[in-house]
């Protein structure tokens, strides 16, 4: 585990990290597949197992349970276009500090988002939440389609980090993460469990106190 008294930048997950917005990728859902032609017959529980993979993997899965056809290149156009539009009024239910909790560690630290949403998922959440003005940058799958541990490698490389920490909630996250050879710090409230990381945290102020002290 790093010394944290070197760490000089913290990159956050989206999903099950910052907030819970299940119910709003659901409605999302259901849109595009009314568009489509076929009703959405999954739960927000059932949508909740798929938190962290890219759309595309998710879409695949989908529709191999359905047993519909859409057309593939189409209905992902469709659905970041409908998530851009929608996203910004539908929001998510932010788990409790971390608005506050960002605030005061933009003081101290370099602080990014990197997740696997779509290209303007994080914009459209900073937007939401009213926290743009704390994060340095911000990298998604949607606008590389790469690994998670590739696009950790690659904001590093952009912004010149010297000692990062990745925070997200699930072994996925923890995986990639140490695959782009950083620590992790395990967001134990979100959606997954974890074997393997470097720290773990029961709360968003629980963190916030922890890098503040």
């Amino acid at each position: 585990m790093t010394e944290i008294s070197k760490v000089d930048s913290l990159i956050f997950d989206m999903d099950g990290t910052m907030w819970d917005a299940i119910s709003s990728y659901c409605e999302i859902w259901r849109i595009c597949f009314a568009r489509h032609g076929a009703p959405f017959p999954f739960s927000d529980d059932e949508i909740k197992a798929y938190m962290g993979t890219p759309i595309d993997g998710i879409f695949d899965d989908l529709m191999r349970r359905t047993g519909v056809k859409f057309n593939r290149e189409a209905f992902l156009r469709d659905i970041a276009r409908v998530e851009d539009e929608e996203m910004p009024r539908l929001g998510g239910k932010l788990y409790p500090g971390v608005v506050e909790g960002i605030k005061q560690l933009s003081e101290r630290y370099r602080l990014f988002m990197l997740s696997n949403c779509s290209r303007y998922g994080l914009r459209n959440f900073m937007a939401f939440t009213g926290t743009t003005p704390y994060f340095t940058g911000s990298l998604t799958w949607g606008e590389r389609s790469v690994p998670k541990s590739e696009n950790i490698k690659e904001l590093i490389a952009r912004h010149g980090l010297l000692c990062p920490i990745y925070v997200g909630d699930t072994q996925a996250d923890c995986d990639e993460t140490h695959r782009a050879g950083i620590d992790f710090a395990w967001a134990s409230w979100g959606f997954g469990q974890c074997k393997g990381y470097d720290l773990k945290f029961s709360s968003f102020p629980e963190l916030t106190a922890f890098f503040l002290q």
